[in-house]
């Protein structure tokens, strides 16, 4: 085997979902602590003295104890390397999940025990779905009261339409909670309290035919209620099937607790064996091996000011083919022009490490002098493609946003600008009018909040924002279409995107419809691409 596909078959690349506070920064940093690249987990809560989680790097997120941008870990574990890209949890920042899914090869959905799926999960589901991409299920927080374990079973399997198989299983919860059954190894793994920050002591593992030994431990009912179990589980769920795994179809159940360490590193075990190595992804010329030597990437982020001191932006791209050189030149396909990509860089956080190289599943930040945008695609010249486009999602909430000072409109277009190309927000402008007000449209009303405050620290502009009561958005599909000459509703407003594409918005959803039956010819969109 060459030492390219060795490289590449020893990559796992994928994202973790859930619901906010479901426990996936904590799952996230024992990941870490595993794999030696942190020697103390940190808390993302607590007093202003505590460390802060490695993965919340920016002000907002420290202040509020919320992911709001995905975050880029890379860390070696067992012969693996391993790339996390961790996800915002809070609905309001769903698009960024979105494109962060779409660089992983399988998603590691949080669940929290005493919860089972909240409204985030199902949403997040979906977009997972809608890749197909396999789905790994972590049901934490067993230190804390749970659930009936077959009821959250039954709940992932209804609210997400995916089947379950437990690859253990729990013993008791909260005070009472013993351990976890291994199924396939039919032993018993016993559950000790280790301290918070450090990884957990030595695992005791006792057959579940070793009765005598198991009662004196767990006690006789809990014993009893655990062969009950067993009997009702071996007889009723589905049956391990990889390939099912692999095609969305069936999730891997584990149970445990992150913040105590108890089941993290038996999931990261089972996770790494099951999960695939990079897959080809779909360019507009067919599939892409990861294997082939092409190198091939596409940018699926965009962060600006990781650095305060440096004003920096960065582009994160995953890798899909090939080896990343730094000295070699590669193509941008949508700038139609060669380059070598500056300060090739792997990033932890906040942390950065210039790169020489790099392989298919790894993902790469780089300097960006403000020529990328999310989506583009770079290979090497030989061979030129684009990967398919990633959809922006419409935005729900609407703002017209002035800057206080007049004279800072140069620093105020410049951080809505850099702001609007990271993705988090969408500016439009009047369509046709020499006024130059600024409306910014986001998905979750969080969102603007973000807007205000990194305008203020980072740009040192002061903003007024004066909701709009659209809700609605379309796109222009339709070339031929004069935009001056549609017939609208009273609700409608015409504006233009930065690019000067033409949009309109509605306050009514009826509008839509209307418009469309009052202009023959005209094709809206709910989808733009980016």
């Amino acid at each position: 085997m060459s030492n390219l596909n060795q490289e590449v078959n020893r990559r796992r690349t994928f994202a973790i979902i859930s619901h906010p506070d479901a426990g996936k920064t904590t799952l996230t940093e024992k990941f870490l602590l595993y794999g030696g690249a942190i020697n103390l987990a940190g808390s993302v809560k607590g007093k202003a003295t505590a460390r802060h989680a490695v993965s919340d790097w920016m002000e907002i997120e420290k202040e509020r104890g919320i992911s709001v941008t995905s975050s880029v870990l890379q860390f070696e574990y067992d012969g693996y390397c391993i790339n996390i890209l961790d996800t915002p949890g809070h609905q309001d920042f769903s698009e960024d999940t979105y494109r962060t899914l779409m660089a992983a090869d399988s998603a590691v959905m949080v669940i929290d025990a005493s919860k089972g799926v909240e409204a985030q999960t199902r949403k997040l589901f979906k977009v997972c779905g809608m890749r197909g991409i396999p789905i790994f299920t972590f049901i934490n927080k067993l230190d804390r009261d749970a659930n009936d374990t077959f009821e959250l079973l039954d709940e992932i399997e209804k609210e997400l339409g995916i089947a379950t198989c437990p690859v253990n299983w729990p013993i008791g919860s909260g005070k009472a909670f013993k351990g976890v059954y291994d199924r396939a190894g039919r032993q018993v793994v016993l559950f000790s309290d280790t301290e918070k920050g450090t990884k957990e002591g030595v695992t005791e593992c006792i057959s579940l035919d070793n009765e005598e030994e198991l009662v004196k431990i767990i006690g006789e009912e809990a014993y009893q209620t655990l062969r009950d179990e067993i009997e009702l589980l071996d007889g009723a769920s589905v049956e391990f099937d990889l390939d099912e795994v692999r095609s969305g179809k069936l999730t891997p159940v584990f149970f445990g607790s992150a913040l105590t360490n108890f089941g993290v590193e038996i999931f990261l075990q089972e996770f790494l064996k099951m999960a695939t190595n990079p897959l080809p992804r779909k360019a507009d010329c067919g599939l892409i091996d990861p294997c082939e030597n092409d190198f091939s990437a596409f940018v699926f982020k965009i962060q600006a000011n990781m650095n305060k001191a440096h004003r920096d932006r960065i582009a994160f791209m995953r890798i899909c083919s090939g080896k990343f050189e730094a000295a070699k030149e590669v193509y941008h396909v949508q700038g139609g022009k060669s380059m070598r990509l500056s300060q090739p860089q792997q990033i932890m956080a906040s942390e950065r490490k210039i790169l020489d190289e790099a392989y298919a599943g790894d993902i790469i930040g780089v300097f960006d002098p403000g020529i990328f945008s999310i989506g583009d695609t770079l290979c090497t010249a030989s061979k030129k493609f684009a990967y398919e486009g990633i959809p922006t999602f419409a935005p729900e909430h609407f703002a017209r946003v002035r800057q206080v000072d007049t004279m800072k409109r140069k620093q105020f277009m410049k951080g809505i600008t850099q702001i609007a190309q990271e993705g988090a927000i969408q500016v439009f402008q009047e369509f046709n009018t020499g006024m130059e007000e600024i409306i910014v449209g986001v998905v979750g009303v969080l969102q603007f909040e973000v807007l205000k405050y990194r305008l203020e620290n980072e740009y040192n502009v002061d903003i007024r924002m004066e909701p709009l009561p659209y809700e609605h958005i379309r796109w222009i599909e339709s070339k031929d279409t004069d935009v001056a000459k549609i017939v609208g509703t009273s609700d409608m407003k015409k504006v233009k995107d930065m690019r000067g594409n033409p949009l309109l918005l509605f306050i009514n959803a009826w509008s839509v419809g209307m418009t469309q039956d009052r202009n023959p010819g005209l094709v809206l969109s709910e989808f733009g691409r980016e």
